[in-house]
């Protein structure tokens, strides 16, 4: 007991020195970013105040900084909400070619609209960090499907074609869920699952029913009606009272969110006149939809807009490669945003390696027409809206996750650099595994023993 009381005494000193310590850390949880250009997602303010604390933003304006906060000086310097990566691949896929570090995609017939994304996600990937430096903060992930989105690997549509098991379609026509992430180093990086069904129309879809867009949408509106079917009778279904269907079970559950209208459908398309017909469907069957792609949207963009269907764009996708884009053009993005389309600007192949490139393609749609404040809007705001996340990230305003950029410039002029960034009011290290690289071999005294010149 006399030497608990003695070792306890020795300790008190260092015990109580440690919690004067961790108190002004505490105290310095509440951070203010003053004296930059502020750009909300909504609007600008000069020589603005954000105010984060506790993983929120607290307050946008320009007053002082509140007493006892941390200040960042943020003079001369760009301040933005965090950009979404959409269509992306990020924490899903390593390397697109390695098939076992790629978890976007899937040829299971049995499991196609409910296979869910979220649980191959990797919070270690490599690509998270690099994208981070890029100013990206969250991500839509969604699965690769044949046709080049989700993800966006492009795949072969013999990729998909499942093992055929009697009765259930091969493949299926729908690739799967997507997840919302975080980038935030160190922690648990799913936002929230299930957030959108993903499938190709157009020839990708075509391909994958039988060679026929007319085949595709037949099949499609078959497949509605049995998800609606075994909605209706779940009980007979599991009495083998019901004739057969050509999907399992898990899909069928799957899509119930779909044929009801919870959940939006993605649907990969290009030519214009797939995607007044896409258009068409989700109006004959209830549908919420998010066109993926629309090369050729400007053509057919106040259809779009009428029918309030919002896009995401690779606007850099302007060559005719193939004759579902004889049309495209670099003012898609403009046209689309001057008639009222809602849209999101995605970042370069997958946005998974190039993810951080979304600033460089927002600044490229500018440079064609699009209003610098719309091009902001889509890596922002109008990401989070598409997804059912408006005023939880994607925005500066109170309330909403501190995810906040401070840039040394214009963060579209790609020789601007993210100096700072903070993701749920964490800051986060300014690295990668590249840097890590650079430094590690780029002086002869700091190589490892085993190696040498």
């Amino acid at each position: 007991m006399r030497l608990k009381s003695l070792i306890l005494g020795a300790a008190l000193p260092a015990i109580l020195g440690a919690l004067a310590l961790t108190a002004p850390a505490a105290a310095q949880s509440l951070t203010a970013i003053t004296g930059g250009r502020v750009l909300t997602g909504t609007s600008v303010i000069e020589n603005g105040t954000v105010v984060i604390q506790n993983g929120r933003v607290v307050s946008v304006g320009t007053g002082p900084a509140p007493s006892g906060a941390r200040v960042i000086d943020a003079r001369g310097k760009t301040v933005t909400p965090g950009f979404v990566a959409v269509d992306s691949g990020l924490g899903g896929s390593e390397i697109g070619s390695v098939r076992g570090s790629d978890d976007l995609s899937n040829s299971a017939n049995s499991i196609s609209a409910s296979f869910d994304v979220s649980y191959g996600l990797d919070p270690w990937s490599f690509t998270l960090p690099v994208a981070r430096l890029g100013g990206v903060t969250r991500a839509v992930v969604t699965p690769s499907h044949a046709g080049g989105g989700g993800g966006a690997h492009a795949h072969d549509d013999s990729d998909f074609a499942g093992v055929g098991h009697a009765g259930l379609q091969s493949p299926g026509l729908f690739a799967g869920q997507a997840a919302i992430i975080d980038l935030g180093q160190g922690g648990e990086i799913l936002v929230q699952p299930r957030v959108a069904m993903v499938a190709p129309f157009g020839e990708a879809g075509a391909g994958i029913a039988g060679g026929a867009r007319g085949a595709q949408f037949v099949q499609f509106k078959e497949t509605l009606a049995e998800v609606r079917l075994y909605a209706r009778n779940r009980a007979a279904y599991d009495r083998a009272a019901l004739r057969d269907l050509s999907l399992s079970r898990a899909d069928l559950e799957a899509l119930i969110p779909v044929v009801e209208g919870r959940m939006p459908l993605i649907v990969t398309v290009r030519r214009a006149a797939d995607i007044r017909q896409v258009l068409r469907l989700a109006r004959e069957e209830g549908v919420k939809i998010i066109l993926d792609g629309a090369e050729e949207g400007w053509l057919v963009a106040e259809e779009i807009a009428a029918a309030r269907v919002p896009v995401l764009l690779d606007v850099t996708n302007n060559l005719p490669s193939n004759l579902e884009m004889r049309a495209a053009r670099m003012q898609n993005a403009a046209v689309l945003d001057a008639a009222g389309v809602v849209i999101a600007i995605k970042g370069a192949e997958g946005s998974t390696h190039r993810a951080r490139e979304q600033r460089y393609n927002a600044g490229n749609a500018v440079s064609h027409g699009l209003p610098y404040a719309a091009a902001i809007r889509a890596i922002t705001v109008n990401p989070a809206r598409i997804f059912g996340m408006d005023g939880r990230f994607g925005e500066l305003r109170p309330g909403a996750a501190a995810d906040v950029v401070v840039w040394s410039g214009d963060p579209l002029e790609p020789l601007s650099l993210a100096e700072a960034v903070y993701i749920d009011g964490e800051e986060q290290p300014m690295t990668s595994r590249q840097f890590l690289l650079r430094d590690r071999y780029a002086r002869p005294g700091t190589l490892p023993p085993a190696y040498s010149r």
